[in-house]
């Protein structure tokens, strides 16, 4: 046994638990050893008066009063020219022997020369019952890897002796090898410590040991060991320290020959793991590993004086740690021990019904559009065509000149780089994506409902209800045969958003989708936003007094990507004074700026018509017969949604039920609105954006009364199947009309077209030059377009253009050109055409066969064919074209066009990327997801019954 044990002390406070209080009981328990230390000295970190009061009591031979930032390192560094004897026993404040504990660890020293070091078995402060740690090791990588930790002490390790290292709190260390080996590494940053003293040990000969019957209690606020605290700062603390540590350590125990390898493989080992993080959905660990990577590359001292240690005490290879490692089976093992019981049941989508409810839909749907499977491109409404090539639909979706208008030059709207997303689904033929698409609209709605409610319900009809009900939702079925590509994508990405938004505060995974389908959503229908935002504020506020705000960091997450992918589009238009255009309709606009925001078109978007023809019926009866009672058959589902808050769940009742009033409002608003125009028309917001928001709120809540009402009462379960059975019938009914437009001919849809400009301008491949377009309006004006290449397409609409509010010079120089072009007195305009890289013109036919409309065309075709310079082509299904017969060139992005294309890709890029590891699962979340019930905001009792 050793003659002489000198304890080293060293108290800092942490600011969470007053350390006089830990001080006071570990002072008292080395006081009460059965084998007394021979020497204490105390270090004090910071000038704490109290501190010094006690330790000026104690039977501490000395005081060492230093700042409040020395590490534990330094501190016993400092104390070390007072050590005297044969061990020092290694102490903070917060660490409480037992009385036998340093019989017991002197014991362990005394029993074989060759151990060095001794460890105890480090219990819970307030629970010495529970193991906190009791030796350490690593994996060949450097990983640390605790031995046991977190597990009731029932005896099961005490016979444990040989390990590689240990917590640092606690250890009994030989004198002579603590100065031979040079007391612990500064470099480690407080984590390691107690690993790396075990690893040079072994290389200096010596041995670390075990001595599980003696137990010190640990609190976890000292100066020593691992940061504790499940807070964020103390997470990223924890993560740094333990990093930086363990580059340290990868520097110091490399071969001299591969220590510059190995620094220079700590930045591209630090973007590795940056995104093994996202992966891992471990953002928060991010920034550490940044942090440690820098300060580790940094310590040139720190480094060359632990190797230089090494060399001095080491007597033994690399092959005795060897053994004491971690293998990779054993860790993996230890990774994939799960813990805790399943809470969510199985799907069910194929016993369940959801499986027949999709295939059921895709075949009505075959049924409603059969000409869809031969149409390469679809037409009609607010459809156009798609680019021929997957390039040209993300150069569309770029900053930089816009395909439409005179000389457009911005941002395009995140619209484009959506139907870019779906053009790039069939790359031979994009527009061929958006008929496969319109196809299988009603199964994705189907299968969209049907996967929302099973955050709400575990009841295989409800679900089956859900997507029924979604699929015949009025405003996607309105959408749908009028030619809406917004309507139809915000309608089939809602359901998905609320799947993974309202689990985003439970992980990284959910989070991730969740970004995604909004950048979508909003993509779709920017008039979206302000409830969108409003619903984003509701999040927060829930999780922050639900959840303690744990789970807040991802929930704010979900607006990142869509503020980043909107941020250069915002920017433009606070610079244009135009912030009003931001909320307008992307695509192709399309409308009749209707006086229609009176009290019965507000009934009609309560009831989720979003036309002034409740779903189509007075058309479809087609004798003036009433349609009064239409809006009707939507009550039931009303009904069942306004008694939501009556269920067990009032809190996801009432989200749901104000996530349906603030679509409602922004539908009303949308109707009195008018932001956009299609040449002299105004076309106002299109509300079955909102109506799709609310109509999502209010199925919700209906699910949420059939399922939960019926058990309130025995005696009226018998109403959940006859409400579910009324409300699909009513919807049934309502949709009748609409899904009878192809076989009544009375559909909005078309063939194609596959351009919107005649063949032969395709033909001729003139890339990078125009194509100016007028049209004679019935009112004597004409409407004048320019578009570039060989067709105006859907993803190179722009609000720039269809949504400026105020005249532009580029609408002067077109207006002054137009008059040119169709009158006799200017002779220097096809020059001026040239100029502008424009290689054709179209006299398009008048869209209303007025007089006053047919005699403008007569006069401008006859202007046309005798202006020099202008080669007529002929008439064509698009109306009569000309060529200029100069060279008209090609346009071409300046350098900072393209500078700024650049920049703004990458930076957005990056993040959707961000965004695309962190959604995808790994099997961490999918271990973490099995143990939370796939319904959202279950009742206690109901938790229990899972």
């Amino acid at each position: 046994m050793p003659a002489r044990v000198h304890a080293l002390l060293v108290v800092r406070p942490d600011g969470r638990i007053p350390a006089d209080l830990h001080l006071t009981r570990t002072l008292s328990a080395l006081a009460a050893q059965s084998r007394p230390v021979d020497a204490l000295t105390i270090v004090l970190c910071g000038a704490d008066a109290t501190l010094r009061e006690i330790a000026a009591a104690s039977d501490a031979e000395g005081v060492i009063t230093t700042s409040h930032g020395t590490s534990y390192a330094q501190a016993l560094k400092l104390a070390g020219h007072r050590l005297k004897g044969d061990a020092v026993w290694l102490l903070a404040q917060d660490t409480a022997p037992q009385p036998d504990t340093l019989m017991r660890l002197a014991g362990a020293l005394e029993k074989a020369p060759s151990v060095a070091v001794a460890a105890p078995k480090l219990v819970r402060w307030d629970d010495v019952g529970r193991i906190v740690s009791l030796g350490v090791s690593m994996a060949r990588g450097g990983r640390t890897v605790g031995l046991v930790d977190g597990e009731l002490d029932q005896g099961q390790y005490d016979a444990a002796e040989d390990v590689l290292g240990a917590d640092v709190r606690g250890l009994l260390v030989r004198a002579d090898a603590w100065r031979t080996l040079g007391g612990i590494d500064p470099g480690l940053a407080g984590a390691d410590e107690g690993l790396d003293l075990g690893v040079r040990a072994r290389l200096a000969g010596g041995r670390v040991t075990l001595a599980p019957a003696a137990r010190i209690a640990v609190a976890g606020d000292g100066v020593a060991g691992p940061v504790r605290g499940d807070d964020f700062v103390h997470q990223v603390r924890r993560e740094y320290s333990e990093r930086t540590a363990q580059l340290h350590r990868r520097l110091v125990y490399a071969p001299a020959a591969t220590v510059v390898l190995h620094w220079l493989s700590l930045l591209p080992l630090a973007l590795a793991r940056t995104i093994g993080h996202l992966l891992g959905k471990q953002p928060a660990l991010i920034a550490p590993e940044w942090a440690a990577t820098v300060v580790a590359m940094l310590q040139f001292g720190s480094v060359t004086r632990a190797r230089a240690g090494i060399r001095r005490s080491r007597q033994a290879g690399w092959s005795r740690i060897a053994p004491l490692r971690v293998t990779g089976r054993e860790l993996r093992q230890r990774l994939d021990e799960e813990g805790g019981d399943h809470a969510r049941r199985d799907l069910h989508f194929f016993t369940g019904g959801g499986a027949w409810l999709v295939l059921a839909a895709l075949v009505a749907s075959v049924a409603v559009f059969p000409a869809l499977l031969a149409w390469p491109a679809l037409g009609g409404g607010a459809l156009a065509p798609l680019r021929s090539t997957v390039v040209q639909l993300w150069m569309d979706a770029a900053y930089g000149a816009r395909p439409l208008g005179w000389e457009t030059v911005g941002p395009a709207d995140p619209f484009s780089a959506l139907v870019a997303v779906i053009g790039s689904l069939w790359p031979a033929e994009p527009s061929r994506a958006i008929v496969v698409l319109w196809l299988l609209a009603l199964p994705l709605a189907a299968l969209g409902g049907w996967v929302a409610a099973t955050r709400i319900t575990e009841r295989a009809g409800l679900r089956v209800l859900a997507g029924i009900a979604w699929a015949l939702a009025p405003t996607f079925l309105a959408a749908l045969v009028t030619g809406r590509p917004t309507g139809v994508l915000v309608h089939l990405l809602l359901p998905w958003l609320f799947a993974a938004g309202v689990v985003a505060h439970r992980s990284w995974s959910g989070a991730g989708v969740a970004s995604l389908l909004l950048v979508g959503v909003v993509a779709s229908a920017p008039s979206l936003a302000p409830a969108l935002a409003l619903l984003w504020v509701l999040m927060v506020v829930l999780t922050a007094a639900l959840r303690a705000g744990r789970g807040i960091t991802r929930i704010v997450w979900l607006v990142v990507p869509t503020a980043v992918v909107f941020a250069p589009l915002v920017v433009h238009r606070l610079r244009a004074g135009d912030v009003w255009s931001l909320f307008a309709d992307p695509g192709v606009p399309w409308g009749t700026a209707a006086d229609t925001a009176d009290a019965a078109r507000r009934l009609l978007l309560t009831a989720g018509f979003p036309t002034v023809d409740p779903g189509g019926w007075a058309a479809f009866l087609d004798d003036g017969a009433p349609v009064w009672w239409v809006p009707l058959l939507v009550a039931p589902l009303l009904i069942v949604a306004v008694l939501a808050p009556l269920t067990p769940r009032p809190i996801a009742a009432v989200s749901l039920l104000f996530t349906a009033a603030t679509g409602l409002v922004t539908a009303y608003i949308s109707v009195s609105v008018v932001l956009s125009a299609a040449g002299v028309d105004a076309v106002p917001l299109w509300p079955g954006a909102g109506l799709s928001l609310a109509w999502a709120g209010l199925l919700g809540a209906a699910v949420l009364s059939l399922d939960l009402l019926p058990a309130l009462s025995p005696g009226i379960r018998p109403a959940r199947l006859i409400g579910g059975l009324v409300v699909v019938v009513a919807l049934g009914v309502v949709a009748v009309p609409a899904l009878t437009t192809t076989a009544r001919d009375a559909s909005a849809l078309t063939n194609g077209p596959t351009s919107t400009l005649p063949a032969y301008v395709a033909a001729e491949g003139r890339a990078g030059s125009a194509t100016i377009v007028l049209a004679p309006q019935p009112d004597g004006t004409i409407a004048t377009s320019v578009v570039w290449g060989g067709s105006a397409t859907l993803g190179g609409q722009t609000t720039l253009q269809s949504a400026r509010t105020e005249r532009t010079r580029a609408d002067v120089a077109v207006a002054r050109l137009t008059a040119d072009l169709v009158t006799d007195s200017a002779t220097d305009v096809v020059a001026r055409l040239a100029d502008q890289h424009i290689g054709f013109v179209i006299l398009a036919p008048p869209a209303d066969d007025t007089d006053v409309a047919r005699n403008l065309r007569l006069t401008a075709q006859t202007a046309l064919d005798q202006r020099e310079g202008l080669d007529a082509v002929g008439d064509t299904d698009k109306g009569n074209l000309w060529r200029v017969a100069q060279d008209v060139g090609v346009r071409t992005p300046t350098a900072d066009e393209s500078a700024i294309a650049t920049r703004i890709a990458a930076f957005q890029i990056g993040v959707v990327v961000i965004s695309l590891l962190l959604a995808l699962p790994t099997g961490a979340t999918r271990r973490a997801a099995r143990r939370k019930p796939r319904v959202v905001g279950l009742t206690p009792g109901e938790r229990a019954a899972l």
